[in-house]
């Protein structure tokens, strides 16, 4: 006996929603972290002592720790100041502080910014599509004719509607 579209969707639906409920669960806490990435709130302090090659401009600096818009705010013989440290431009002695995600965070945060050619560029990817499909099959899930299919529609446009708004509001 041939199975109705709706049926395999419905099987589909139901077998890759719990395949992609783990993805989502560690997604969503990656999404929640970076809600905060602006603050130090999940950062700890760590420091840095290293010997580098002399002579540094501060944009060079800034470039080999891995500290943007890095600026020198004084020299005292030889010695340069900058917010997170200092900077002996004679020997080359670097000693600074950064404020960093724990490794589980900072690897977590990176599942959201993937970008072509790291290996979680197909796990977005996937997880884009497997989502999308969610979104298509769940209204396979009524008949289109009756009342829950209706609500579901409308559910869908204010959601999407309540999207596009905050999109906008956004500075």
């Amino acid at each position: 006996m041939k199975q109705p579209l709706s049926f395999k969707m419905r099987v589909l639906h139901r077998y890759l929603g719990f395949f992609l409920a783990g993805i989502m669960a560690i997604y969503s806490l990656s999404g929640i972290m970076l809600v905060f990435r602006n603050t130090d709130y999940f950062k700890i302090e760590k420091h840095y002592d290293l010997t580098l090659d002399k002579g540094l401009s501060a944009e060079q600096l800034g470039e080999v720790i891995r500290i943007k818009r890095l600026g020198f705010e004084r020299t005292e013989d030889n010695v340069n100041y900058f917010k997170e440290g200092q900077y002996n431009s004679a020997s080359g002695e670097v000693s600074y502080a950064k404020k960093e995600y724990p490794y589980v965070i900072d690897k977590l945060n990176h599942l959201h910014k993937a970008r072509h050619g790291d290996p979680l560029y197909f796990l977005n990817i996937f997880f884009g599509v497997a989502l999308l499909f969610f979104v298509v099959s769940a209204f396979f899930m009524f008949l289109p004719k009756s009342a829950i299919f209706r609500k579901g529609l409308l559910y869908t446009m204010a959601g999407a509607v309540l999207t596009l708004i905050l999109l906008y509001l956004r500075k």
